[in-house]
């Protein structure tokens, strides 16, 4: 039987999930930017936050920094001297994200890059292998950022990315999001894949996880 609800959803919120006041003013300068609501919520932040502390990572890259929100909670899970890489393609998003990362002391953690991921990728992939990858843009280029993942994370790695539920369309149930059929493909790649060992948490809209085992 399944119990999971908003109400157990805020319930973690509330014990393991606080925003501080660097998080809050995050969220709340993105509504006045007139952002879209479309980042993480605090549960899973502190869970990417959770996954790079448990396995002792240093070095993370993530694809899709928009306001610097998921970026903070990663930042703080490394190890010290740790360092995320973060890409985001808009140039104002990123004007934001830097402005979070300066208040909540991370400019010195956080290495943020301007343009098209696909491109970036292959210009930071000599830094690796990584520790962790998160993903939450470009829905399109899942598939190619997943085999750039596993092609450049240590064994051990993890890798995570967004959305898998696509607003809970991904089962067939309701109207589907514009990318749901590719999301459903990816999620079976994932699962499907030898290499990994792979799951969702399903917090949220729910984050694909996969460690790299061979």
């Amino acid at each position: 039987m399944t119990t999971y609800n908003n109400q157990l959803s805020a319930y973690i919120h509330s014990l393991f999930a606080v925003e501080d006041e660097y998080l809050v003013q995050a969220r709340e300068e993105s509504a006045k930017y007139g952002l879209p609501a479309i980042n993480i919520n605090a549960e899973e932040g502190r869970f990417l936050q959770f996954l790079v502390r448990l396995i002792g990572a240093r070095t993370a890259v993530e694809i899709g920094t928009f306001y610097g929100y998921s970026s903070t909670w990663i930042a703080r899970g490394l190890n010290p001297g740790g360092k995320l890489i973060t890409i985001e393609k808009e140039a104002n998003y990123a004007d934001i994200a830097r402005q979070n990362f300066e208040f909540a002391g991370l400019a010195e953690i956080v290495d943020l890059h301007v343009g098209d991921a696909k491109h970036i990728l292959t210009k930071i992939q000599e830094s690796g292998p990584f520790d962790f990858v998160f993903i939450d843009a470009d829905r399109p280029n899942y598939p190619f950022f997943f085999e750039w993942a596993l092609e450049h994370l240590r064994l051990g790695g993890i890798f995570a990315a967004h959305n898998a539920f696509m607003k809970g369309t991904i089962t067939g149930i309701g109207e589907d999001e514009e990318h749901s059929a590719l999301m459903r493909q990816f999620n079976r790649q994932v699962a499907e894949n030898a290499r990994l060992t792979s799951t969702i948490f399903p917090a949220g809209d729910g984050t694909l996880v996969a460690m790299k085992t061979s």
